[in-house]
Parts: C-alpha cells; structure tokens; sequence
C-alpha cells in the first residue's frame, strides 16, 4: 500500500474519532441540558453552535485535502497503467510473433511428416490390394472348381431324385389300383350290411374275435341258450357276485344310414331318425326282457354295437336313449368300450383265481421255504468241501514245485561234481 494511501485511511480514522467524541459530548450537554436553567441552555447553545462551526471548518478543509490527494492518485495510477500498457503492448507483440514463426514452422514439419505418412500408407495399400487380388483369383479359382463339382453332384442327385420319383410314381400307381380295388370292396362291404342277417352274422364275428382275444377259455360262451329258450350271441362267466352275463349284438345300421343321407328330402331324414330311436330302444327293452333272469344271469346285461359311430350319435345326441338303458340295466357298448369291459372283467377273474389259490400259493411257498433251507444247508457243505479241496490243491501245488526243484538241480549236477553233495544236502532238507 502506498503511502498517500495510508496517509487518507490515518485520516478518516481520526476525522471518525473526532465525530465519535463530539456525539458523546453533545450527548453529554443534552444530559446537562435538562437540569441546568435557561440560561445555562442559551449559552451552551452558543458554544455549541460555535463547536460545530469549528468541526465544519475541519470537516471541509479535511475533504478538500483528500480531493486532491486522490486527483493526485488518480493521476500517478493513470500514468502508471499507460506504461504497464505500452510494455504489455510491445511484449506481447514480441510472443505472437515469436508463436507464429512456431506455428509455421510446425505446421510444416507436421505437412512433411503426414505427406510422407500418406506415401507409405498408399505404398501399403497397394501391396494390400496385390495382396487381396491374388487371394481372390485363388479362392475364385477354388471356388469355381467346387461349384463345378457340386454342379456335378447336383445332377447325380437330380437324376437319383428323377429315378427315385419314378419308381414312387410307379408303387402310386399301384397304391392307386389296390385303392380301386378297395373301394369295390367298400361297396360290397356296404351290400352286405345292408341285409339284416348279413349285419347280425358281422355283428356276431366281430364280437366273437374281440372276446376269444380278450378273456381265458373258460369264461366265455357264444350261441348259448337260457333255461327260458332264448338264445344269446355270447354269455361271459364271471365270479360270485356278478355271476353270467349275456352279451348280444345289435346292428341298426338302416335308419342310422338313412338319417345322414343327403339325397333324401328333409322330412324323410327326420323320420329315420325318429325310427332310428325306436329301433334302438326296442332293441334296449329285448335285451332287458329276455337276458336279465333273476337266479340265472346278472342284473345287467350288455348290447353290443359294432360300429363306433352309431355308439358315438346315441351318446352324443340321445341322451334319453342311454338314460333309457340305464334304467333298464342294459349296458351299451362299442368295440372299444367292450374291450374295456373284457379287460375289467379278465381282471375279476384273475384276481378271483388268485384268492381261490390263496392256500395252495402258501403251501408252496412253505414247500419252497424248507426247500431253500435244505438248498442253504448243502451250499454250506459243498463250501466246506471246496475250501478243503483248495487246500489240498495248494499242499499238492507245494509238492509239485519241489519235485520240480529237484529234477531241475538233477540235470544241472553231474556225477563227480563237487556240488552233488550240496545237491544231496539239499534234498535232505526238502
């Protein structure tokens, strides 16, 4: 700091402590003021009237000697900043002239240095393109020899796939001819289901394979005849409690044609399918009358339809039809239901032939116990024998090794030979 500067700070400072000590004064008279009489109040007004003249004189000459030490100040800082100036001005001059001769001359080592970057890096890419150039002819050269190749072996595969077509054309062809074949024999399956005992004898077969496939010997019988005359296509022999249950075939194959027969008027098909259900359930209530006897046959007895689709309309759209043999305890099936019938009631014999061999399986098995038993007490023996055996085997084992020793040393020892007596020694020991 400058010293006209400390000399305005010294001077604020006591110009501060004057007005500091002149408030406390006059502070002080006011305090006077109140107790003294009036004229104590008049001639301390004079004198301070007279104080503040004196402090304004002060005051002003104060402030005009700081008026011009700050033009002052003002002046020498103004000068100051002119050469501050004119010196920053020259050496700044100097430093941009001195960095762009710099500038200029880096920038042209840098344009050699990418100049000849660029040449190496053209020389480089050339080469490189050579390079590939060659590469490419090679592999378009390989390429070109596989593609001939599987050209090659496209075509073989071509004329394989031609001559393998061909022969499949030709069994189509023949497949073709075995369908014609068949649907004749469609039609003719169709003649022979359209005559009623044509239907009930092919009821009657297929019935008859499904139960021979199905159930033992002896639990089944077709053709057979109640005590009451009537004849039944087949009766299964079931245990106590279910006892014989009878078995007939029903093919109401007319109506059920008739009923989905487009060429027919509508009026025509809803009569067939009227009778369709009648016929049904007449076949429902013939069963009921004549194959459920009380004291000879079960409670229940089945219908047998052989075909899925009369099965699948009755279940599916009559339901009053299946409600109606339920009452009447006749039970309706198809080939698959009925071999699942077959095989619940195979299953009822098996596990009644079971039970009824409950005793003779326990005999056996106590027969089987003591046979283990004496089978365990010879295996012991036969152990014991063995072990024994392997014993001796060992001991003979050891017998032989020593004859064999000695037959050895007999050929090695000649008859003067010192050694024959060790020899000798030697089979005493053994």
């Amino acid at each position: 700091m400058r010293p006209v500067e400390i000399g305005l700070l010294v001077g604020l400072a006591v110009l501060i402590l004057l007005t500091v000590l002149l408030l406390l004064r006059i502070h002080a008279l006011r305090r006077e003021q109140t107790g003294l009489p009036a004229l104590l109040t008049q001639d301390m007004e004079a004198r301070h009237r007279a104080v503040l003249t004196d402090l304004h004189t002060g005051l002003a000459q104060q402030s005009d000697r700081m008026q011009s030490q700050l033009a002052a100040l003002q002046i020498a800082q103004t000068e100051r900043l002119a050469e501050t100036r004119a010196t920053v001005t020259g050496q700044f001059g100097q430093f941009q002239t001195t960095m762009l001769e710099k500038l200029i001359g880096q920038g042209r080592a840098e344009q050699s240095m990418l100049q000849d970057t660029l040449k190496g890096m053209t020389a480089q890419f050339n080469e490189r393109v050579q390079q590939l150039s060659q590469t490419v002819d090679g592999r378009l050269n390989e390429i070109s020899g596989k593609v001939a190749e599987r050209l090659d072996e496209g075509f073989k595969k071509t004329n394989e796939t031609f001559t393998s077509v061909m022969s499949r054309l030709a069994v189509i062809d023949e497949a073709q001819k075995k369908i014609e074949d068949l649907a004749s024999n469609v039609v003719s399956l169709q003649e022979i289901l359209g005559d009623k005992r044509s239907r009930g004898a092919f009821g009657e077969v297929q019935l008859e394979a499904l139960v021979r496939n199905s159930l033992p010997p002896d639990a089944f019988a077709f053709q057979h005849t109640l005590k009451s005359g009537a004849r039944v296509d087949c009766v299964l022999i079931l245990p106590e409690p279910t006892g014989t249950v009878c078995v007939d075939s029903k093919f109401p194959l007319e109506n059920y044609s008739r009923m989905f027969d487009d060429s027919l008027p509508t009026a025509e098909r809803d009569a067939a399918k009227r009778q369709f259900k009648l016929d049904v359930k007449k076949h429902v209530d013939d069963i009921a009358a004549k194959y459920i006897v009380a004291g000879e046959t079960s409670d229940g007895a089945v219908m047998f339809l052989p075909a899925e689709a009369v099965f699948a309309e009755i279940h599916a759209y009559h339901p009053d039809l299946v409600e109606h043999a339920q009452k009447k305890r006749v039970w309706l099936t198809s080939p698959t239901t009925l071999m699942a019938v077959l095989n619940t009631a195979r299953a009822v014999i098996r596990d009644s032939e079971t039970r009824r061999m409950a005793h003779v399986i326990k005999d056996e098995l106590s027969k089987l116990a003591k046979d283990f038993a004496r089978f365990d007490e010879r295996m012991k023996k036969l152990a014991s024998h063995i072990e024994q055996a392997n014993k001796d085997v060992s001991e003979v084992r050891i017998s032989s090794d020593k004859i064999s020793r000695r037959f050895q040393q007999i050929e090695r020892v000649e008859l003067d030979h010192p050694d024959a007596t060790a020899a000798r020694l030697l089979d005493a020991d053994e």
